[in-house]
């Protein structure tokens, strides 16, 4: 039966592997060198940066302080080792957009009247919408957008129609709220979408999922902050 340092120290050899193979150029620089370079463009290694440095250490203890073939001075805890395995299988397949969230989208063209919208936040209890005209997306429509539509009409002292469009409403929505991303794209990569956002200091409030990533593709389905929070 295999001990605790050789079975981390077989998956720490193979996620070395995987990290030197991500490199285009420095192949030769060490571990965490390499973890450090990468973090800054990889959403996986960027995710997980922390514990690869800290196995980096780990690996260097029993490594060094080995006495000899058959005994090593530092044997980790299960779950260091069930961590590394874990974090290796992650590197070596991780987990994509589509199915994690693939689901129906609620879209509406923007001719729609604000009635038809309105009817589905309360029944589905959603709060973000794509919108088109014909097959062309147009953007994203909030609950915040929509609350902005209606503090301009109450500012202005106007009275609420039976019916407005909801391209009556996009002027007051955000139109850089929104994204459109492939189905192949990894949750990490995802997740980093919003945080880079978020640094300049803009909200994006959901990333809308097509077959190859064209807003002209068929949605597949819808990541929003919420998910996010939910996931990090």
């Amino acid at each position: 039966m295999y001990k605790n340092s050789d079975r981390f120290l077989t998956s720490f050899n193979r996620i070395e592997k995987m990290l030197r193979s991500f490199m285009i150029h420095k192949k030769d620089v060490s571990f965490s060198k390499t973890v450090k370079i990468l973090r800054n463009s990889n959403a996986l290694v960027s995710q997980y940066s922390d514990d690869l440095l800290e196995f980096a250490e780990l690996r260097n203890a029993i490594v060094h302080n080995k006495v000899d073939m058959t005994y090593a001075i530092a044997e980790p805890h299960d779950e260091i080792v069930e961590r590394i395995e874990w974090i290796e299988e992650e590197l070596r397949k991780p987990k994509l957009v589509i199915p994690t969230f693939q689901k129906y989208v609620y879209c509406f063209q923007s001719n729609d009247e604000l009635n038809k919208l309105l009817k589905v936040i309360h029944e589905k209890r959603l709060s973000k919408f794509p919108i088109y005209e014909g097959k062309v997306y147009r953007g994203l429509l909030t609950q915040k957008g929509i609350t902005n539509w209606l503090a301009s009409i109450d500012q202005q002292g106007e009275m609420l129609k039976s019916s407005y469009h909801l391209k009556d409403i996009f002027p007051f929505e955000n139109n850089e709220n929104s994204k459109f991303i492939a189905q192949d794209t990894t949750l990490y990569e995802a997740i980093e979408m919003f945080k880079e956002h978020t640094s300049r200091g803009k909200r994006l409030e959901a990333l809308l999922i097509t077959s190859n990533g064209e807003p002209s593709a068929k949605l597949l389905g819808i990541i929003t902050a919420w998910d996010i929070l939910e996931i990090s």
